[in-house]
Formats: structure tokens, C-alpha cells, sequence
């Protein structure tokens, strides 16, 4: 136990980044699956979040049990970032994914990443990055599509997402999203119970 704990106190090894980076890409997998059914469908897309946060939690609750140490979850969130840069999502959805890693790191880094909870709240926060698109839809539409536009998006595609946009559609987005990420790590704590009562992990 005071191995484990001294290796706690110390920064990132080679064989945490290796893991790290694995389970980002797991992560952003996960993301992509949910997400998936929502994004290309303009009727769907606003639910695009609350698809991405379904499956990651027990992927993202065992990272944090592995790694156990500051930066493994910013690295998430950046990864997450750069990756949806790349393939075009607007620059709130990046943003997003990379204040909701390093705001996931913090919480976690609360209780040393041994409290489920906490590790919950902390992926809560991750896939809420997925809804920064969404905000700043809502708070400029126009800004929004002239961004999209110009980066690609057909505008047929934009014409039907804007006549199915409704007011009351972004607290449904941000709430969902939280009960949606809630559920998946439930769900992934009651799958792990056994490694994270081994690795001193508790609720």
C-alpha cells in the first residue's frame, strides 16, 4: 500500500502515457458510436450528446482507476479536442471537450481518483464538452452557421437543422447529457465493483 502510493505522488511514466493514450482512444470510440445515429441526421444532431456520453463510462471510470494521477484525464479532453478539430465540429465543441477534461481532472483530483463518485462527475463534465457546440448555436445562430458553412456543411443540412431547433431544446441537451454520463458510469462502477474495491477505489 505505500508502494501504491508513492507511485501515486509521482508524475506520469511511459507506461501511464501509453495508457492514457489507449483509453482516449477508446473513449473517443465510444463517443463516436453513440454519436453516431444523431450527428449526420440535422433532425437528430442536438441529441448528438447525449448518444456520446453512453457507452464511455466504464472505459473512462477505468482509466481513472489505472491512472490513478493528475493528467491523465486533461489528456482525454485535449485528445477529444483535437481529434473533433480535425474533422471539422465547430471550434465550442473542441473548446468544450478541453475545459471539461482539465474541469474532470480537477474534480477527480479531489479525492485522489478513489472516489467513484467523483470519477463520475469528473466524465459527467467530459461529455458535456459535446454540448459547447450546441451553446453557442443557440446563443448565435447566425455566427453558427456561417462558421459551418464556410468549414463544409451543406446548407441544406443547416436549413433543416435550424427550422428543427427549438427553444426549449439546449436545457435538454445540457440535462440529458448529465443523466445520460451519470447513468454509463452507474453503470460502469456496478460492471467494476471488483477491480476498484482492489485498487482501494470507493464510492
Amino acid at each position: 500500500m505505500v508502494n501504491q502510493k508513492v507511485s501515486n505522488q509521482k508524475g506520469l511514466t511511459v507506461k501511464d502515457l501509453v495508457t492514457t493514450g489507449i483509453f482516449a482512444a477508446l473513449i473517443w470510440v465510444t463517443m463516436l458510436i453513440g454519436g453516431l445515429p444523431f450527428a449526420p441526421n440535422p433532425l437528430l444532431t442536438f441529441y448528438m450528446p447525449l448518444g456520446g456520453a453512453l457507452l464511455g463510462g466504464p472505459v473512462f471510470l477505468l482509466l481513472a482507476a489505472k491512472v490513478p494521477k493528475r493528467g491523465p484525464i486533461s489528456i482525454v479532453g485535449i485528445l477529444a479536442g483535437l481529434i473533433f478539430f480535425a474533422t471539422g465540429m465547430h471550434w465550442a465543441m473542441n473548446l468544450g471537450y478541453v475545459l471539461g477534461g482539465l474541469l474532470g481532472d480537477l474534480i477527480a483530483g479531489i479525492k485522489k481518483y478513489r472516489s467513484v463518485k467523483l470519477n463520475i462527475v469528473a466524465y459527467i463534465c467530459l461529455c458535456l464538452g459535446a454540448t459547447g457546440s450546441y451553446i453557442a448555436f443557440f446563443a448565435d445562430p447566425t455566427a453558427w452557421n456561417s462558421l459551418m458553412l464556410n468549414g463544409g456543411t451543406a446548407q441544406s443540412y443547416l436549413d433543416a437543422m435550424n427550422s428543427a431547433a427549438q427553444g426549449w431544446m439546449l436545457p435538454v441537451i445540457l440535462l440529458g447529457t448529465v443523466v445520460v454520463g451519470a447513468f454509463s458510469g452507474f453503470v460502469g462502477s456496478k460492471l467494476l465493483k471488483k477491480q476498484f474495491e482492489k485498487a482501494g477505489i470507493t464510492a
